[in-house]
């Protein structure tokens, strides 16, 4: 049973000012002062903004290659944990495969397909939209939200504004969780409580793939339990699941507690690599990554991503001051710089223009103004980081 740092009042120092509760919390992640530079915010030739965090890439044995930072320092894992949350409720007997497997371990923008698969969950399971405790929210997908809206007037509703938790991004995670308690016979009340049997097992999958026991306990932003491991152990963990679930997994498994994993593993990876779609949505970064580089991508909240290989290399990153910015672009060059791209591959023209299109759909521009012929203008863009930037390439053997 986990049974690491508390979650209580106890754990914050407060303080008041003008009617303002300000708290500081006892544990902390790496400090400034520990981390690299990872990216830098280039504009009209001034270098606007640095991004600092903590990086690693590890080889297919989980070795590191590549330490920037302090990545033994403990992160928060948010959203980048969701393929072990997962694989937790299907070893538990939730019945998900194909997308709904995809799902499961989705951070989803509400797309018309990925709401149709997670009503599709909900129901196969015996269970409905109230079951659900994330928040609700709107659909982060326009067209959808658009679609829902027009139907919902013409049906004459005086309420046109769609909000329901099934649109919540972590609706899918939440729907996996409910058909895990009710395939145990456990209450689906108190689904979220660290306490509950599910719950207890995705803190006990956790500590088998990443072979480090979780430092501490919060509320994710959906309610879920999160745990704070180091980015080396969410890279090892993430890393052995792609590999192990991949057919392409180049390297025999040393035997190990996650092992016993191997099917809801394989259930899982299969399933995101045949629809890249439904791990975040049509064109948004992770799925563009999955999609047209053949590589595992799971972002989190505050700044922290995950990706993997399906021959075992794998990289974990923070950046520090929460920015989503610059995750994508520096992970992807540090898999590179790490010889974890086939040399075939990597050195083709295919390659360089994979990398080329996909700056510009997973790295935002640096705007500024309109040009003469009203289109939006591009001033400047974002740069690796000089600690980044000066690692040299592993040589390919």
């Amino acid at each position: 049973m986990f049974t690491g740092a508390r979650t209580d009042d106890k754990n914050l120092h407060a303080t008041s000012l003008k009617g303002r509760r300000l708290e500081c919390v006892t544990f902390s992640t790496f400090t400034p002062a520990q981390a690299a530079e990872l990216a830098v915010v280039e504009r009209s030739g001034f270098i606007e903004s640095r991004h600092i965090g903590s990086a690693v890439v590890l080889d297919p044995d989980g070795s590191p290659l590549i330490s920037l930072g302090a990545p033994e320092a403990a992160v928060f894992t948010r959203s980048s944990l969701k393929p072990l949350q997962a694989i937790a409720a299907m070893s538990l007997g939730a019945q998900l495969t194909g997308p709904a497997a995809a799902l499961a371990a989705a951070s989803h923008k509400s797309e018309a397909g990925h709401v149709a698969v997670v009503s599709a969950m909900l129901e196969n399971a015996g269970l409905s939209v109230s079951d659900l405790q994330c928040p609700s929210a709107h659909p982060a997908d326009g067209a959808f939200r658009r679609e829902l809206q027009e139907r919902a007037r013409a049906q004459g509703d005086e309420n046109a504004d769609p909000r329901s938790p099934l649109y919540f991004n972590c609706s899918g995670k939440h729907a996996a969780f409910l058909a895990a308690a009710r395939a145990i016979g456990a209450d689906t009340s108190t689904y979220l409580s660290p306490d509950h049997p599910v719950q207890q097992k995705v803190a006990e999958v956790v500590a088998d793939f990443a072979s480090e026991e979780p430092s501490a306990v919060g509320i994710d932003g959906c309610g879920a339990p999160v745990f704070a491991l180091s980015l080396t152990g969410l890279a090892r963990a993430v890393g052995r699941v792609i590999r192990m679930g991949s057919a392409d997994g180049a390297v025999e498994e040393t035997a190990g507690p996650w092992t016993a994993y191997e099917r809801e593993a394989r259930t899982l990876t299969e399933a995101v690599f045949a629809d890249p779609w439904t791990i975040e949505g049509h064109g948004r970064p992770n799925s563009t990554v999955i999609d047209r580089l053949g590589v595992f991508a799971k972002g989190g909240a505050e700044g922290v991503i995950v990706m993997a290989t399906k021959s075992g290399y794998s990289v974990a990153l923070k950046c520090l001051d929460g920015s989503s910015r610059p995750t994508s672009w520096v992970a992807l060059n540090l898999l590179e710089k790490a010889g974890a791209f086939e040399e075939a591959y990597r050195r083709s023209a295919m390659y360089e223009d994979q990398l080329e299109d996909l700056f510009d759909v997973i790295v935002d521009p640096i705007t500024g103004g309109t040009d003469s012929e009203g289109r939006t203008r591009v001033v400047g863009m974002l740069c690796l980081g000089e600690d980044v930037a000066r690692i040299r390439e592993r040589e390919q053997d």
